[in-house]
C-alpha cells in the first residue's frame, strides 16, 4: 500500500498548509488553523465570532537545507461574554505548538535553546546559521534566560564547595544533589549567611558533604543542626601530606645538617643564586632579631613596632614557620648532570662543546646555562670539595621518604636513610601521617581516638588539631560512603561554561546553562 506525502506533513500539529513556495533560499508555507474557534485569555469562555485576519511570519525547523518560514493567517474573535473586559481577543494555539506573539514555532525555539545551552552566544549563532537557523547570539542567550534552570526534586544527600569567579579574589558557592549526581544551585558568594539562607529552605536535607573550610560548617550548623556533615576524604589525605611536607620544612636546619650541605661559598654560586643567597642572609638576620627580641619578654606587637616587619610575619617566626633555608636554584640540566658529570670526568672542559652536543640529546636550554655549570665546576676542582653541597628541597625530601624504596635510586636511598638516622621526629612524623592515610582509605574509625592522641605530641600536631576540632564530620567521612568529589567535578563543568562565555556571563545564565544541560 502507498503513502502519499502531504504538505500538512511539514508543519506543527493543528495546521493545515494550503500552499507552498520553494525559492533558492527558503521555503514559504502558507498555513491556517484547523480549529473554527478560540478559546478567550481572559475569561475562558469559547468563541467562533470571527473579527478580522491578518498574517503572522514564523521561523520553523529547517527543510532540506533551507530555512523555512510559516505564512500564518492569524484570526481575531469576539468575546461574547457580557462580563469580560476584553472584546477581542487573537486566537490561541496548542500547547507547546506556538506561543503567543512568538515569531518561532515551539519546535525550533525548543533547537535554538538547547543550542544556547550548549554552546553559549557566538558558538551557537555561527552553528546554527550552518543548521540554516538564523538567530542571533542575543537572542540564544535571551531564551536561555527566558526559560531558566529548571526545578529539582529536593534532595538529601548534598555536596557544598566554592568555585572562583575570580581566582584570589571572588567566588561562589556550587550546591550539588550528590544522590542524582547533578548541580542544583549556584550561589553569587561564598558567605555562610548566603549558603544559610539557601540551606533553611530545603529542611529535608540530612548529610553535607563540605570541603574543611569552616564558613560552610558554621552555615550547616545553623541551618540544619540535626544533618550530618561530612568532610572531604580528598582534602584530607590532600591536608595530611600538607602537614608533612611542613614538618619537614621544619626540619630543614636540621636535615642539611646531617647531609653535611650547611657551608655556603659565595664565590661558588652564579649571579642569580648569589643573590637569593644575600636575600636569604638578610631573611636570617632578621629572623634572629625577632627571635632575640622574644628571648627578652618583648611583646608581639612591640616586636612588630620596632621591626617594621608585619604581625603575620613576627608570628611565623615564632612558630618556626620561617626558618629560611638556602639552596641553590634548580635548572633545565638537572636530567642531564649525571651525563655532564661524565663528560666532565673524561676531561671534556669546554662549555660551548658540552653544549652543542647536549643540543643532540634533546636540550632546550642557553648555551649561558652550560658555560655557568661549567664555571663553577672549575671553580669547585679548586676548592675543597665539600664548599657547596647542594640539599634537595623540601618538596623533593617529603616526596623521596613516602616513595616506595624499590623506585629510589641509590643515592636517593642513602639521603634517605641518613635522614631516617638523625632525624627521628621526622619520621614519626610520616608514619603518623600514613597511619591517618591508611584510616581513610580502609575506613576504620576505630582507630581515630588512638592516632589522636599519638599525632599531638608529633610535628604534625597542628593538623591533628584541626581533625579534632572537626572531629565529627571526619569521623562521618571515614564512616560513611559520601564524599565532596561528585562536587569537584561539577565544578570544573561549570569551569568550562564559565571560559566559554570568557568569563562574561552573570549568574542566571551560568544557572541556566549548567543546570539546565544536566
Amino acid at each position: 500500500m502507498g503513502h502519499f506525502f502531504r504538505p500538512s506533513a511539514l508543519v506543527p500539529q493543528g495546521f493545515v498548509a494550503d500552499s507552498v513556495e520553494n525559492s533558492d533560499a527558503i521555503i514559504r508555507i502558507a498555513i491556517r488553523s484547523k480549529s473554527s474557534v478560540s478559546c478567550c485569555p481572559a475569561c475562558g469562555r469559547i468563541s467562533g465570532r470571527v473579527h478580522s485576519r491578518y498574517p503572522r511570519r514564523l521561523a520553523d525547523l529547517p527543510l532540506s537545507g533551507k530555512s523555512v518560514q510559516l505564512i500564518l493567517m492569524a484570526r481575531r474573535f469576539n468575546c461574547d461574554a457580557v462580563l469580560c473586559g476584553r472584546r477581542i481577543f487573537t486566537e490561541r494555539y496548542g500547547e507547546g505548538v506556538l506561543a503567543p506573539w512568538a515569531r518561532r514555532t515551539a519546535r525550533l525555539d525548543h533547537l535554538v535553546h538547547h543550542l544556547g545551552i550548549a554552546l553559549g552566544g557566538r558558538p551557537a549563532a555561527s552553528f546554527a546559521r550552518r543548521l540554516m537557523v538564523p538567530v542571533s547570539n542575543d537572542t540564544l542567550l535571551r531564551s536561555v534566560r527566558r526559560r531558566g534552570s529548571p526545578r529539582f526534586a529536593p534532595p538529601a544527600v548534598i555536596g557544598i564547595d566554592d568555585w572562583a569567579w575570580r581566582r584570589n579574589q571572588r567566588y561562589g558557592t556550587i550546591i550539588c544533589d550528590l544522590e542524582r549526581r547533578k548541580t542544583i544551585a549556584l550561589l553569587p558568594d561564598r558567605e555562610p549567611a548566603t549558603a544559610e539562607a539557601w540551606l533553611q529552605s530545603q529542611q529535608q536535607i540530612s548529610i553535607i558533604a563540605r570541603d574543611r573550610g569552616g564558613g560552610y560548617a558554621l552555615a550547616a550548623a545553623k541551618a540544619l543542626p540535626s544533618a550530618v556533615q561530612v568532610a572531604d576524604r580528598w582534602h584530607l589525605m590532600e591536608n595530611a601530606s600538607r602537614a608533612f611536607l611542613d614538618a619537614v620544612r621544619k626540619s630543614m636546619r636540621q636535615i642539611r645538617e646531617v647531609l653535611g650541605a650547611t657551608r655556603i661559598d659565595p664565590d661558588l654560586l652564579t649571579a642569580a643564586e648569589r643573590l637569593q643567597y644575600e636575600g636569604y642572609a638578610r631573611r636570617e638576620e632578621a629572623n634572629a632579631a625577632i627571635l632575640r627580641l622574644a628571648s627578652e619578654g618583648v611583646a608581639i606587637k612591640e616586636i612588630v613596632r620596632r621591626t617594621g616587619h608585619s604581625r603575620g610575619v613576627v608570628r611565623r617566626v615564632l612558630r618556626g614557620q620561617r626558618s629560611d633555608i638556602f639552596r641553590s636554584r634548580e635548572s633545565s640540566l638537572e636530567i642531564y648532570l649525571p651525563w655532564l658529570d661524565a663528560q666532565w670526568a673524561a676531561g671534556e672542559r669546554n662549555g660551548a662543546a658540552l653544549w652543542r652536543r647536549l643540543k643532540g640529546q634533546g636540550f632546550r636550554g642557553s648555551l649561558r646555562v652550560v658555560t655557568e655549570w661549567a664555571t663553577r665546576r672549575r671553580r669547585a676542582d679548586k676548592v675543597s670539595a665539600d664548599a657547596l653541597r647542594r640539599a634537595p628541597s623540601a618538596r623533593t625530601i617529603a616526596r623521596l621518604m613516602t616513595a616506595a624504596r624499590d623506585n629510589l635510586s641509590k643515592s636517593e636511598t642513602i639521603t634517605v636513610a641518613t635522614i631516617e638516622e638523625n632525624v627521628p621526629l621526622l619520621v614519626e612524623a610520616r608514619d603518623v601521617v600514613g597511619r591517618f592515610q591508611t584510616m581513610v582509605r580502609k575506613k576504620t574509625l576505630a582507630d581515630l581516638e588512638p592516632w589522636l592522641e599519638h599525632a599531638r605530641s608529633s610535628l604534625v600536631a597542628s593538623f591533628a588539631a584541626g581533625v579534632l576540632k572537626d572531629r565529627e564530620a571526619v569521623s562521618a567521612a571515614v564512616r560513611l560512603p559520601w564524599s565532596n568529589g561528585q562536587t569537584e567535578g561539577q565544578i570544573t563543568k561549570l569551569k568550562l561554561v564559565k571560559r566559554q562565555m570568557y568569563g562574561r556571563g552573570k549568574i542566571d545564565l551560568l544557572q541556566a546553562r549548567v543546570i539546565g544541560a544536566q
